[in-house]
């Protein structure tokens, strides 16, 4: 019979396989993807490359080494898991010295940050404007009517305001406080 296990010695399994390399994937890289998927998804804040930046992880060669590594989730296979897509624009910016460099003042910090909420705001827009089909003009005839009615007046003849408003409105006057 075995003796009882006390608290400074590890329970090993007799029948316990043990890793050849030292390290087994349990989990088929599950956990893995995981953790690569946060990073890259972290690195669309440009708070979070400047505190990068701030702590000198860029002056590590290993850690260039990794951002280098991680180009891979540009492939469709991977890049249809990123949520948010500008981590994909980042991460090709960090392979770039300068860039990794500058993001360590706060200055370019706000300037990528005001730049990328400009892009999201006007992101809806811009991206319609090139997709959506635009149909095309109609041309109906003009009757003799319209045409008399459309022709341009004399020059002085109307005031450039009294084209814009209406005849109807009212004119009020406003009440300034001092």
């Amino acid at each position: 019979m075995a003796s009882p296990q006390t608290k400074n010695e590890p329970f090993i399994s007799e029948n316990a396989p043990l890793p050849k390399d030292g390290f087994q994937e349990t989990d088929g890289g599950r956990q893995r993807f995981l953790l690569e998927l946060e990073f890259i998804q972290c690195l669309a804040n440009p708070t979070y490359i400047h505190y990068l930046a701030q702590n000198r992880y860029f002056d590590d060669e290993a850690f260039v080494g990794y951002l280098k590594y991680l180009q891979y989730w540009h492939r469709p296979e991977y890049a249809k898991f990123i949520v948010y897509p500008h981590a994909l624009f980042f991460l090709d910016l960090l392979q770039n010295s300068h860039f990794r460099s500058a993001m360590a003042h706060p200055a370019n910090k706000e300037l990528a940050h005001r730049q990328q909420f400009y892009f999201w705001k006007h992101y809806r827009n811009n991206r319609l404007k090139h997709i959506l089909p635009r149909p095309l003009p109609q041309e109906t005839p003009a009757r003799p009517a319209q045409v008399a009615q459309t022709s341009a007046p004399a020059v002085g003849s109307i005031k450039p305001d009294a084209a814009v408003r209406p005849a109807t409105v009212e004119r009020r006057k406003r009440k300034y406080a001092n």
